[in-house]
């Protein structure tokens, strides 16, 4: 009797830490479908486009490149991956009605819940890209403290890393969102 007893309360107690070992997901803001895809090629074309736009624009001193949803989820999944700790994981952005829709997947403890972030991107006096937080819904998991520096700074790094040494020789003129592209107008210097 006392075996089965022993036996009943390591079953019960290999079940909680197995609970324990898990993570619960919460909830939270439901990815938009389709998915976006995440390739290696995607970031060969954002790149290709990059060199295309810089070569194109060599003449005039005018660049424009056209960034797509796939090019922009891939770079942000790839660029996410290098860090050991990432605030988000999973990402998808969504270029619509004039706004970044980054959707991912956050962590904290043994919790895990679907996050929204709604961004605009402009061009502030000096001719820089400024990233601006509309909204962010973490499910029911609090907004962790100074998320619009870290949003601003995954963009504002996202940006300068796919410009690369252009980046500072490079005045934008104009950033317009539609329906699935990002257009970034700017000036060579």
């Amino acid at each position: 009797m006392r075996i089965r007893r022993l036996s009943y309360l390591a079953g019960i107690f290999a079940i909680i830490l197995a609970e324990m070992a898990c993570t619960l997901n919460i909830g939270g803001p439901a990815y938009p479908t389709p998915a976006i895809p995440i390739s290696t090629e995607a970031m060969g074309d954002l790149q290709s486009g990059l060199e295309t736009a810089i070569s194109n624009g060599a003449g005039s001193g005018q660049v424009t490149l056209n960034i797509t949803e796939p090019q922009l989820t891939s770079y942000l999944s790839y660029t996410l991956q290098d860090h050991s700790k990432p605030f988000i994981t999973h990402p998808q952005v969504y270029l619509r009605d004039g706004e970044l829709q980054v959707y991912g997947t956050i962590t904290q403890g043994y919790f895990q819940a679907n996050v929204r972030i709604i961004l605009s991107a402009g061009v502030d006096d000096q001719g820089q890209l400024k990233i601006g937080l509309n909204s962010a819904n973490f499910g029911p998991l609090p907004i962790p403290n100074g998320l619009t520096e870290i949003v601003t700074a995954a963009v504002q790094e996202a940006y300068t890393g796919a410009l690369g040494p252009v980046a500072t020789g490079f005045r934008l003129q104009s950033v317009t969102i539609t329906d699935g592209s990002m257009t970034i107008v700017g000036q060579i210097k």
